[in-house]
């Protein structure tokens, strides 16, 4: 410029770096390959972790190769989303007017121009400054959150459930009072019902006092006889009661056996199949000894009832186990044969029979709960919900499978500890008992190598906190202290044992029933090797025994076959001493 020499019309020369490589022509045309991986060459190779399945360290196969340079947090809004109009119609440049229900809400802007046009001119032209804040001074700030209104959705439900069902009476009544006008019935008022509930309850217990009379025999029997045997030796006797058996379970096995807490004359008997080639349908009956000649309360099922448990407190409520899988809660004060909760495939049934449920203490949110375990592997909680229908929902899962992938574990049996609620025992059909928490649920606590075969059952001891008692087909009463991995005690009873039960009145005192149709009562503070009484209580060409369970107050025993019978049995002096108040010695372990 100014008659100077244009900058573009000038050569470009190439200026070359002194530290600049010599390279030939060849070495300028090679093509080097390099390859980007999103591998972070910072990031550690050798990080080691514990884990609790293999009880070890293993370094981590894999390790994140995230590197993070840069995080901001924003603050900044959609200006038509919900937040961005409450804050506006908080700060005054914005007005929201609500229609009649159903229809959307109508904004409204003020400024320079006048009203919006959705408004019209429904009001004057406002135009209110916005008020700047000092963005140094604080000191207002906690008055500037927004809460939004509460709404209850279950409220709103509840109001058109009571709708419907206003609605629905008006029917009725409209229904009747035409009817009424048709012709004169006799309808029965509400003191001509409690009037039958009444004559109810009377007939009951003048059945039970027609009963009492026709079997006064064995009810002076349960009350005042006493073998006077037991004087002359250590051994003891079993002396048959009442015989229960309902005529439409001919075909059917006594599959549990459960005593009422409460109301300690009442107990439960679930009736299905260990058969799986003649599954159908089951029973739940509840039996009371005031009357052996008929079920109190009866429940018939479509699968199979596999095994029972009454809720200690809540005496009225019966968890149920069944051959497809299902658990179900009966309420015995409902007049329904129907359970009121049902698990379904949706909730997550047990694909394979479930064989043990067993009731545990309310949750923080008093929902009754209890846990089922089925021979799919899984242990599972049910938690007990009510919202306008009732159902069961899970809420622990233990899965036997995931913890052992090698080998197919199957759960036979459970039981809870007496002290410590979130420690339980798990009976398999291999043989092993574990011991878990339901702190846990990818974790054993222990292992024993208990039996040969399936676990039939598997019991804390009601007084001592470290003994349990288990019994299997392999003809074998174990007696173990959860801390050592070995028996201490190990009995052959010459025939595959179906069930064992701690006396409720000693630490020392259990029964178990064997297939060849005999009752075994031991005591070990008398004998600790052999039984006290083994006796034959039914045939055992014909029938074989399932189940027993001791009465928690009374000293009787109910025993149950695979035919459908249930004997009732009461225990001699000798079968049913307490022990001394001072301490006793069980194998170097101090019981009560």
């Amino acid at each position: 410029m100014g008659g100077g020499v244009e900058e573009w019309t000038q050569e470009r020369t190439l200026e070359k770096p002194a530290n600049q490589l010599d390279l030939s022509e060849e070495e300028l045309n090679e093509e080097i390959t390099r390859i980007l991986t999103s591998n972070n060459p910072h990031a550690p190779q050798n990080i080691v972790r514990y884990t609790y399945k293999e009880r070890t360290y293993k370094p981590m196969s894999t390790v994140d190769q995230l590197a993070v340079h840069c995080v901001l947090e924003g603050n900044l809004i959609h200006k038509d989303s919900d937040e961005a109009r409450s804050q506006r119609a908080q700060q005054g440049l914005i007005k929201v007017y609500y229609c009649n229900p159903g229809e959307e809400a109508v904004e409204m802007v003020e400024g320079e121009g006048g009203v919006n046009e959705e408004m019209g001119d429904e009001e004057s032209n406002v135009r209110k400054e916005r008020k700047l804040k000092n963005q140094f001074n604080f000191w207002d700030r906690g008055s500037q959150t927004l809460n939004n209104p509460l709404r209850c959705t279950m409220y709103d439900v509840y109001t058109e459930e009571l709708q419907l069902q206003e609605k629905n009476k008006e029917k009725q009544r409209t229904q009747s009072s035409k009817e009424d006008k048709r012709e004169t019935k006799l309808v029965p008022t509400e003191t001509q019902s409690d009037d039958i509930s009444k004559l109810a309850r009377v007939s009951t217990n003048m059945e039970r006092m027609v009963v009492q009379n026709i079997f006064d025999d064995i009810a002076q029997d349960f009350q005042y006889f006493e073998d006077s045997a037991d004087e002359f030796s250590e051994g003891g006797t079993l002396l048959p009661l009442w015989k229960f058996h309902y005529s439409k379970a001919k075909r059917l096995s006594v599959t549990s056996l459960c005593w009422n807490q409460k109301y300690q004359d009442l107990f439960g008997v679930g009736l299905g199949s260990y058969d799986f080639t003649k599954q159908g349908s089951g029973m739940l009956l509840l039996y009371t000894v005031k009357n052996c000649t008929f079920p109190q309360y009866i429940f018939s099922t479509d699968s199979s009832v596999m095994c029972l448990d009454i809720h200690t407190k809540m005496s009225y409520l019966v968890a149920v186990g069944f051959y497809d899988g299902c658990v179900a809660v009966y309420n015995l004060k409902l007049k329904t044969m129907l359970p009121t909760h049902k698990s379904s495939v949706l909730s997550g049934k047990h694909t394979d029979p479930v064989w043990q449920v067993r009731w545990q203490k309310d949750d923080m949110d008093n929902h009754h709960n209890f846990f089922s375990v089925s021979s799919d592997g899984r242990v599972v909680s049910w938690t007990l919900i009510k919202v306008l229908k009732e159902y069961v929902y899970i809420r622990y899962t233990l899965s036997l499978k995931r913890l052992d992938a090698s080998t197919h574990l199957c759960g036979r049996c459970i039981d809870f500890h007496k002290e410590f609620d979130n420690m339980f025992l798990l009976g398999t059909e291999e043989g092993k008992i574990h011991k878990s928490s339901k702190a846990y649920s990818n974790h054993l606590i222990q292992t024993y190598n208990a039996h040969n075969m399936a676990v039939e059952a598997v019991r804390w001891n009601h007084f001592h906190p470290r003994v349990f008692i288990s019994c299997s087909y392999d003809w074998t009463v174990k007696i173990w202290d959860h801390t050592v991995p070995t028996p201490m005690f190990t009995f052959d009873l010459n025939a595959a044992v179906g069930d064992v039960s701690w006396a409720p009145y000693s630490s020392t005192v259990f029964a178990a029933v064997t297939s060849d149709g005999k009752v075994h009562v031991f005591d070990l503070n008398t004998n600790k090797y052999k039984a006290l009484c083994q006796q034959l209580v039914v045939a055992k060409d014909t029938s074989q025994l399932t189940h027993i369970e001791f009465n928690p107050v009374h000293p009787i025993i109910i025993v149950g076959d695979d035919h459908g019978y249930i004997n009732c049995f009461k225990l001699s002096p000798n079968l049913r001493k307490k022990p001394k108040v001072s301490l006793l010695t069980l194998s170097g372990f101090p019981v009560k």
